[in-house]
């Protein structure tokens, strides 16, 4: 026997869909060939630098060397409960109804450790975020799949489940803004889902982190907006994308009470909360001057316009997305997500993120992350044309 051998949870986990575009990457680089990753969604526009200063004089606190509250300290809870009354007009207890997390990916795969016992179903978009899904296979749960077509303006299908399996489940992860997909949901989607979730009895786990990186006047509505939501569900937001800091590694959740005690007792058992500094600087950046959000927000603006004219001249079919700094671009004939995502690579040294990677509805359509200087996005829709696959 090979005291090595994986645990049955991590022999169920697809392949890590990165980790082999990071390899093929590494080949094509071999050769010389300048890449253009256009794959992951990190961002490559700096942390702005009054965060970064509000860091630095936190960190030269020797207060800020010690362990932290696991659940959060309590002046970032009070910044992040403001934050909410103030751009979305929910109110929060930021005592009970308030967490910190270490990124909001950490928290949203803890909360099914702390809902879901094995056999239970917990109902998963896809195409989506990987952690969704295995995070349920983690807590030893049953992911049913909800698949987001266009047909249905990649919003997932109510009707459509079951309501045995609605009964089975304990959980309904949702993420809007969409990755990969862009989509945007309004508030009368989110009344549904509450409906749903009041009539199945089941939680819900909305992933906002992309809402306050919207276009052309668009604001994406919160979850917790709906009359009701509240009481059946959580959101889940990151400093990562709004404000660049992707590495700091901070984030929060917010809504039910007993659905933030359930995450916290999870926390408490397995980590040790946010460094002090770190939760110092996300009070600047929420409480602080929010020109930099302006700042981003026409940055990623003129990149998605660039790349959409680009992406359209050589016959690709997208509509331009309303939030989020992704691309989702349908595949030509001919092709599935895989052969065209390789043949960007190896012949266009293109690095793009095939659907399918996302879940099994994904096939036929191709991500694009805007996360590269306008010149090098020009030189990727220029080198798009030259391949003419269309």
């Amino acid at each position: 026997m090979d005291i090595f051998e994986k645990a049955e949870r991590l022999k169920q986990l697809p392949s890590y869909l990165f980790k082999e575009i990071d390899r093929k990457k590494a080949e094509v680089m071999a050769r010389g060939v300048d890449i253009i990753d256009l794959g992951v969604g990190d961002p490559d526009l700096p942390t702005p630098p009054h965060i970064i200063q509000a860091l630095k004089k936190a960190a030269d606190d020797p207060a800020n060397h010690r362990y932290p509250s696991y659940s959060g300290m309590n002046d970032f809870k009070e910044v992040v409960a403001t934050w909410y009354q103030e751009r979305f007009g929910v109110e929060l207890d930021p005592a009970s109804e308030v967490v910190s997390l270490i990124g909001s990916k950490e928290g949203i795969a803890h909360l099914p450790l702390a809902f879901i016992d094995p056999g239970d179903v917990a109902l998963v978009p896809t195409p989506a975020y990987p952690v969704y899904n295995t995070a349920t296979i983690f807590a030893g749960g049953q992911p049913y799949f909800m698949p987001l077509l266009k047909e249905n303006s990649f919003l997932p299908d109510l009707d459509a489940i079951s309501g045995a399996v609605a009964d089975r489940a304990k959980l309904m992860f949702l993420n809007y803004p969409n990755n990969p997909t862009s989509a945007v949901a309004d508030l009368e989607f989110f009344k549904r889902v509450v409906e749903f979730a009041e009539k199945h009895r089941l939680q819900v786990c909305h992933d906002a982190a992309y809402t306050e990186m919207a276009f052309d006047g668009y604001r994406s509505p919160s979850f917790l907006e709906v009359d009701g939501a509240k009481e059946v569900g959580l959101e889940f937001h990151s400093l990562s994308k709004t404000y660049n800091m992707t590495g700091w590694r901070v984030g929060f959740a917010v809504g039910n009470q007993k659905g933030i005690e359930g995450l916290g007792a999870i926390k408490s058992n397995i980590d040790s909360g946010v460094f002090q500094a770190v939760q110092m600087a996300g009070i600047e950046a929420i409480r602080g001057d929010q020109s930099c959000v302006e700042d981003m927000i026409r940055v990623y603006t003129r990149r998605r316009d660039l790349m959409v004219e680009g992406l359209r001249d050589a016959g690709f079919q997208l509509q331009p997305p309303k939030a989020s700094f992704y691309l989702w671009v349908e595949v030509p004939g001919g092709y599935t997500s895989s052969q065209l995502a390789t043949r960007l690579l190896e012949e266009a040294g293109l690095v793009v993120t095939p659907g399918n990677g996302f879940g099994d509805p994904g096939e036929g359509y191709f991500r694009i992350a805007l996360t590269q200087k306008r010149e090098r996005l020009s030189e990727a829709a220029e080198r798009l044309k030259a391949m003419k696959l269309k």
